[in-house]
């Protein structure tokens, strides 16, 4: 079985700053990490294929820092990394990463055999748009199966699989057939530690590095900023809030004296709830 993987490489959200005067994301200096969520896919990966056999191939597309990420996935056991780097790729939304990565996950096909499998994250932490998969998928004509929870059972045999999917109010199973494109949910699995042997190999290994003519990409007007459609008018951090949280003391009170005092206090901030909510009770 060949399962693909897309990770991306994201500045760390937590020491991400927004710059006061031109309300940029101020990049410089602010470390970067594997996709959070991308690595509940590279784990679910990596199980698949210890227990059915085969190969696990990381890609991403970014520049060639970008490498980084990819030899911390082959630390963690993946078989093969994959480097699309471009400078036609700068500036893509998600319209353009969606065609430039289709594109290289079918040269990976070409070169070293179709994806049975290609996993992504559900979104990344810097975007949160949840749309690069599901247009990977469209664009490959792949089943998708998105914010899966659990993999059931895959037969090989059968060319099908077999998930849980979260969705609103429940849980739903479903079955498809392969190859089929998965966007993994986080806190579905937990990431392994990485072997010795894998940590250096995977300082020793290379990394298949791609440009935009040799993944097999002829429109470049698809790509990068002359195939993104989406302009983000600005980035800016919202102004602090003026008034303060009120704590309510609960000691010796039955939880309904809590709940009239609870009321009470949403009410006096907020006074034009009171005759609306008790229309609507009428």
């Amino acid at each position: 079985m060949h399962i693909v993987v897309s990770i991306k490489q994201v500045p760390d959200s937590a020491q991400i700053r927004v710059h006061p005067v031109t309300n940029t994301i101020m990049r410089q200096g602010v470390p970067t990490i594997i996709n959070p969520y991308d690595l509940f896919a590279l784990e679910e990966a990596l199980r698949l294929r210890d227990a059915y056999g085969g190969e696990v191939t990381v890609l991403t597309m970014g520049p060639p820092m970008a490498e980084d990420c990819l030899r911390k996935a082959l630390g963690y056991g993946a078989d093969r990394a994959v480097l699309l780097t471009d400078r036609y790729f700068a500036g893509s939304d998600t319209l353009a990463t969606s065609f430039a990565l289709s594109q290289a996950i079918a040269k990976i096909g070409e070169t070293f055999g179709p994806p049975d499998v290609v996993f992504t994250g559900k979104q990344t932490i810097d975007g949160d748009t949840a749309q690069v998969g599901p247009g990977i998928a469209k664009r490959l004509d792949l089943f998708q199966l998105t914010y899966v929870a659990k993999i059931a059972s895959i037969d090989l045999a059968a060319r099908e699989i077999t998930v849980e999917r979260r969705c609103e109010g429940g849980t739903q199973k479903l079955k498809s057939r392969l190859p089929c494109l998965i966007t993994m949910l986080e806190g579905t699995n937990e990431m392994r530690r990485g072997s010795i042997e894998d940590a250096l190999c995977a300082a020793r290994s290379r990394i298949v590095k791609w440009s935009a003519a040799e993944a097999g990409i002829e429109d470049l007007t698809k790509c990068g900023l002359r195939g993104s459609p989406t302009v983000v008018k600005r980035v800016f951090a919202p102004n602090p809030r003026s008034q303060k949280a009120v704590q309510i003391d609960t000691a010796e009170k039955t939880l309904r004296d809590l709940a009239d005092e609870l009321i009470g206090a949403i009410f006096t901030r907020q006074p034009a709830l009171e005759p609306e909510l008790a229309f609507e009770a009428a």
